[in-house]
């Protein structure tokens, strides 16, 4: 008896049921049915079951409830991301989201089902526990104004030891939320962020990252590296030290956990994927496991790098590093001269990479054909020019099945040695990084079809199609835009990203696509990956960053090991709460790096008041425009207030902003001049006016 099977009774039972029936079915004695109670409660507690006003159990799906993640918006309104893979949102309206904050996992009634809008009944659990914001006061009531803009409303300060006053920036622990407003105590008060790295310091709070591993970790992480690799652990592993391999990733990559080989064949070609094996020194429940799967994810600022896995790990042991044995999984795929995968081969191996490129320099010798580089690395040549080869077939076979081939700028914050950013600029992206994109994705996609086959458990990385308002906004936009004359499907979105490669509007519409997409996540049910057109797809090729990771890694050295899973029961139990756990903390990892570019965009600019640049317009809104400056790599945002040559009125259906008298017209993509108008640290904006 476990929760499984329990599940699944009450599931195939059609009917609600009380605990007698369930412990009468099960046969339960009397000191079993102790049992049955704490595993009731736990259902209840992760949103399987529910109880209804009889006190009987049946579950979610049974009773038309949903359970997913809360969304929520600034104007208070949300939607909840269904845990269940292949379902749609469902619109929350904000007198029906029950105090639910963004990220909290919720329960949803769906009440309209023809336009998917609902009602959130039940909070599971909280997301936010602890905020930053600013205190205000009305009479002798003191508030927090949470920072975060999809926090909505503000929360009340309960008495406490710590002294603050009215505009303080303060770090305070909600104490009770079943009232409205919630109530908070006061934790800690910040000084006036003097310069960028402490403004950073107070994003690590705001987002709850953690600082430091616990003593145990950290002992277990030394006690491993001060070990080392040994011969002894070469047994039972294909020794592929001979195999000229090398590590391809930024300057300042530190965390090596994949490496390439290839060799070119009359035949086509041999790619060898070789990934750190981090589950050789992180058990399954080891004191580094807990906390890596509590992490989730490694955070990369601009700033620092705060690790999944303590450094020994991360940066030592289980990182690649050049000329050092290390202890990998190796994916040995065979392709035709067409890029058709033909054989696939998987297992534990050890290597030693010749060398640690960055991106630039493979531009440098595939690109530039940079004489002095391609001398340095001349052994190593043949090999790079075979991996570009094979990168270039693979891309256009994804191309061919669809794929959404999207080469978005992102932005590279350049520190000075005291952490102040010089400029903010694109990031480049060349050759040498759509090698290493390519490999990681046919290495993914063979992991994820071998463990499919094979009908085991598994995490997958999966991608839903869009929904349908979702793609008559954008069929909208692009028609507005000139792009396109009829309406389009999901299935035509690599043919648009094609078709606008080179025009002034590829950026722009590339993110208009990528907005309308739905955010990839984990699940333990394999419904495919729209993005890049895959009916399996899961993430393997980054164990030291990704918990994901290093669980598919389990799952198939030991099925490998064994030819099937010992305790296949309680991994199902567990995989659909790591996915959503997994899937929670990459979106904070994604939230915290994106609030933490924009401080350092707002320091670089906050002297700049009244200086003019050349913009173009990315989102156009009823209250304005966002737009990006052809400099620097900095947005803003430009309110209509501040559009004072004109009365400019929304135009939905077209999607612009429009002049009444001058008929001067700004949608998505229209080049414009600004002026900065103002630059608030405390609320991490920068304002334009139009000129």
């Amino acid at each position: 008896m476990n929760s499984e099977t329990i599940s699944e009774f009450i599931k195939k039972s059609g009917r609600p049921l009380s605990f007698k029936e369930i412990a009468d079915a099960f046969g339960l004695k009397a000191s079993q049915r102790k049992k049955l109670k704490r595993i009731l409660k736990e259902l209840l507690q992760q949103g399987k079951l529910v109880k209804n006003r009889k006190g009987l159990y049946l579950t979610v799906r049974e009773a038309s409830l949903v359970t997913g993640i809360f969304e929520a918006h600034r104007e208070g309104y949300g939607f909840v991301i269904p845990d269940s893979a292949g379902e749609s949102d469902i619109f929350i309206p904000p007198n029906s989201t029950m105090g639910a904050m963004h990220g909290d996992r919720v329960v949803a009634r769906l009440e309209q089902k023809r336009r998917r809008e609902g009602r959130i009944i039940r909070i599971l659990e909280r997301a936010v526990k602890r905020i930053v914001g600013t205190v205000e006061r009305a009479g002798p009531v003191f508030y927090i104004q949470p920072r975060k803009k999809n926090i909505t409303g503000q929360m009340v300060v309960a008495p406490g030891n710590i002294k603050f006053k009215e505009g303080d920036l303060v770090f305070a622990e909600v104490i009770h939320m079943a009232g409205r407003p919630p109530l908070t105590r006061v934790l800690k008060v910040f000084e006036k962020p003097q310069t960028p790295v402490q403004d950073i310091e107070i994003l690590v709070h705001e987002y709850e990252l953690p600082k430091k591993f616990p003593h145990n970790v950290s002992v277990s992480a030394r006690q491993l590296l001060s070990k080392g690799i040994s011969k002894r652990q070469f047994k039972n592993r294909i020794d592929l030290r001979e195999l000229p391999t090398v590590t391809i990733d930024g300057e300042n990559a530190r965390d090596f956990d994949d490496a390439v080989s290839i060799k070119k064949t009359r035949k086509g070609f041999i790619l060898w994927v070789h990934i750190a094996d981090v589950t050789h020194y992180a058990g399954w429940n080891s004191a580094l496991d807990i906390e890596a799967r509590q992490r989730a994810t490694s955070v990369y600022l601009p700033d620092r790098v705060i690790p999944m896995l303590p450094e020994e790990l991360s940066e030592n042991l289980c990182s690649l590093l050049p000329e050092t044995p290390r202890l990998t999984f190796t994916v040995e795929m065979h392709f035709s001269s067409s890029g058709q995968r033909k054989q696939t081969r998987f297992y534990p191996s050890v290597i030693q990479t010749a060398q640690r490129m960055t991106y630039t320099s493979v531009r440098k010798i595939l690109i530039d054909r940079d004489s002095e580089e391609i001398k340095k690395y001349r052994d190593l040549v043949p090999h790079f020019e075979n991996m570009a080869e094979l990168c270039e077939i693979l891309k256009g076979r994804r191309k061919q099945r669809g794929s959404l081939d999207f080469d978005l700028p992102e932005p590279e914050v350049l520190l000075d040695i005291k952490g102040d950013p010089q400029a903010i600029i694109k990031a480049e992206r060349n050759l040498a990084h759509y090698i290493i994109e390519e490999f990681m994705i046919a290495a993914n996609e063979a992991v994820a079809e071998f463990l499919y086959s094979k009908a085991v458990p598994a995490l997958y990385r999966i991608h839903e199609k869009p929904e349908a308002g979702k793609i008559n906004y954008i069929t909208r936009v692009l028609k507005n835009l000139g792009v396109l004359k009829h309406d389009i499907k999901p299935d035509m979105f690599s043919e648009v990203i094609e078709m606008i490669k080179g025009t002034p509007y590829e950026e722009t519409v590339n993110y208009l696509i990528l907005r309308s997409l739905k955010q990839a996540r984990y699940s333990p049910e394999n419904v495919g990956h729209f993005g890049l057109a895959l009916d399996c797809y899961t993430h393997f090729t980054s164990p030291i960053r990704r918990y994901p990771d290093i669980v598919v890694h389990r799952i198939l050295k030991e099925y490998l090991q064994k030819g099937k899973l010992s305790n296949e029961m309680l991994l199902q139990e567990l995989l659909p709460a790591i996915a959503i756990h997994s899937s929670r903390m990459e979106r904070r990892a994604d939230e915290a790096e994106r609030d933490a570019v924009q401080i350092m965009r707002v320091w670089f600019m906050k002297d700049r008041a009244g200086e003019e640049f050349d913009a173009k317009v990315t989102m156009v809104s009823p209250d304005g425009l966002r737009v990006r400056l052809e400099e620097y790599y900095i947005e803003g945002f430009l309110p209509v207030s501040n559009m004072i040559d004109d009365f400019y009125q929304f135009d939905e259906k077209r999607y612009c902003l429009t002049g009444l008298r001058k008929k001067r017209r700004f949608t998505i993509g229209t080049n414009l001049r600004v002026r900065v108008s103002r630059v608030s640290i405390e609320e991490r904006e920068i304002v334009f006016d139009l000129l």
